[in-house]
């Protein structure tokens, strides 16, 4: 099985991803927002597109289906709960359905909502271990609420996310690495991997941009250091109404807060 990261250059630092069976090249776009630079790599790899794919229904995702769809003939699978929010759905998808293609391509859906109501991540484990989660997870950070629910995406790490193993590789929607580093020292200023890490990919191109692990996330995510005294002293100090021992969730309710206005 083979992912490839394909960086937009817009202005919402897009990342979308085309997963391919090595074996027949049958492939599968992810929410493919640049159709011409989707057409063009699946054609310089020798790429039969058959499926698109989108993790939810934001138009920053969805917005090149058609065109995709009309070059290849390739149908839309997405979110079962999706209704008209993204248009055209041939196959829904819930929670332990499978995507496969040709002999390689086996992905499990996980329904990762918070970021929105019907978000979708894939886990596969092929080859190693990665994670295609859209805007649930970024690089040091995560997806916004502002139309979603941030106590839902809470439960969505607590009951997915943390169960899967570091060795998982983290491909987002987008590239904010720089900016999620530097709101985890606002946070935690002594993080000594989280500095290292700032140091290596500012200035990085993002058409060959790290590819980080959920081992890693655990050092550099705030998001994922909830129980971290530094993290939780910074909460108690901006939020006093929660007293002397916050709870995770209370602890991730704030580091997203902070992060709307950061």
């Amino acid at each position: 099985m083979i992912v490839e990261q394909i960086w937009t250059g817009n202005n919402a630092r897009n990342f979308f991803y085309i997963v391919a069976c090595s074996e027949s090249g049958e492939a599968v776009a992810i929410d493919p927002i640049d159709p011409p630079k989707c057409l063009s790599v699946a054609k310089d790899k020798g790429w039969d597109i058959t499926w698109v794919l989108n993790t939810h229904e934001h138009g920053d995702h969805i917005a090149g289906n058609d065109d995709v769809i009309a070059a290849t003939g390739a149908k839309l699978m997405g979110p079962h709960n999706a209704g008209d929010r993204i248009p055209g759905i041939d196959k829904g998808l819930a929670q332990g359905d499978r995507v496969k293609l040709g002999s390689t391509v086996d992905m499990e859906v996980m329904e990762t909502p918070g970021h929105t109501p019907i978000h979708i991540s894939l886990f596969g484990e092929n080859d190693e271990p990665h994670l295609l989660c859209g805007d649930t997870v970024f690089n040091a950070g995560v997806g916004h609420c502002h139309s979603g629910d941030p106590n839902v995406l809470y439960a969505t790490f607590r009951d997915k996310i943390a169960k899967l193993p570091d060795a998982t590789r983290i491909y987002p929607g987008h590239d904010y690495i720089v900016n999620n580093l530097n709101f985890t020292l606002d946070r935690e200023p002594d993080n000594a991997d989280a500095k290292a890490l700032l140091s290596d990919v500012e200035g990085q191109d993002p058409d060959n941009a790290l590819v980080t692990t959920l081992g890693i996330e655990r050092k550099v995510n705030t998001f994922m250091r909830l129980d971290s005294p530094g993290v939780i002293e910074g909460i108690k100090d901006k939020f006093p109404e929660l007293g002397n021992s916050p709870g995770e969730e209370d602890v991730f309710l704030g580091l997203r807060t902070l992060r709307n206005d950061w």
